[in-house]
């Protein structure tokens, strides 16, 4: 168990010397077997088991003297397979974060070195809390869309071969961030209602800011995905260019050799009377003919724009 007190940063204090009398506002940060063994110390009237392995979402509860929630946040390493789970109540004296993986420690030990608060208080700890989680969001959503301008631009001078399995990896990259986006500020909305009354109604600023930062990211999202869907359909598209260049050469070459085949085709038959067999000039003038079909073939087709 670790507990800090918010003052002008997060003082880390020994659970014995806590009292929660005390003026500042707290953060605890417990185990699932400490949250069980000393829920009592925190008085929030809690008969809530905490088990890591139910956290499937980000949301926000309220309860008749506290309020509870979970935590589900995607690694930004691996979108797709990794993630971080822990739980977390609160009321107008502090927040409880109920952590097995260490990433709420994590966070809270990266606010404690970074930041120092001239109106120390719940909401604004909440807010950089917040913030932690998302920290990496827009650069990580600028170089997904740097890498995916640069598959667009491969796709259209077909220089190189397109890995369209990367861009299935960004959409789904993309779509774990707007669900966790959409649950992050339905969580924030249950917090800003301030249903209990724990927040100072000035102090709310703080959660509103945040969500209007979580619109902003939302948005870039969505846009993003749109942006997949556009490089996706773009690389189909040129396929079929690609694709309908090979069947025009196809077609075009078999239309010029379709009149030499049947001069091949009339003089392979067994008969003996053609005025040119028994002429010396009678073959070279079948080559000259098929050579001038040829030509003619491909001027006409580059005429016609075919070629």
């Amino acid at each position: 168990m670790q507990i800090y007190l918010m003052e002008d940063k997060l003082v880390p204090i020994e659970p014995e010397d806590w009292s929660k009398t005390s003026s500042s506002p707290y953060v605890a940060i417990l185990s699932e077997q400490e949250w069980r063994d000393h829920k009592e110390m925190f008085e929030m009237g809690l008969e809530w088991d905490v088990n890591a392995m139910d956290i499937h979402n980000t949301k926000a509860e309220v309860n008749y003297d506290s309020l509870t929630g979970t935590f589900f946040i995607p690694d930004r390493e691996n979108m797709t397979h990794n993630s971080h789970q822990f739980a977390f109540a609160l009321d107008e004296k502090g927040i409880v974060l109920v952590d097995e993986s260490g990433k709420a420690e994590e966070m809270v030990q990266t606010i404690r070195m970074s930041k120092r608060w001239k109106k120390p208080c719940l909401e604004r700890f909440l807010y950089d809390f917040l913030e932690q989680i998302i920290s990496k969001d827009l650069v990580m959503m600028e170089y997904d869309e740097l890498e995916l301008d640069q598959i667009e631009n491969q796709i259209l001078t077909e220089k190189d071969q397109v890995d369209l399995s990367r861009i299935n990896e960004i959409r789904g990259e993309i779509r774990e961030l707007r669900v966790h986006y959409e649950q992050l500020i339905d969580m924030t909305q249950e917090l800003e209602e301030n249903e209990n009354g724990f927040f100072d109604e000035d102090n709310l600023r703080y959660l509103h800011l945040f969500m209007n930062r979580m619109g902003r990211l939302h948005d870039m999202a969505a846009s993003l995905w749109e942006h997949t869907i556009q490089v996706r359909d773009l690389y189909h598209t040129q396929l079929e260019v690609r694709q309908n260049r090979i069947m025009t050469l196809l077609t075009v070459v078999t239309t010029i050799f379709m009149p030499l085949t049947l001069i091949v085709g009339w003089y392979g038959m067994n008969f003996r009377y053609m005025p040119e067999l028994d002429k010396t000039w009678g073959y070279p003038l079948v080559i000259v003919v098929s050579i001038v079909i040829v030509i003619v073939s491909l001027i006409f087709f580059k005429k016609k724009k075919w070629l």
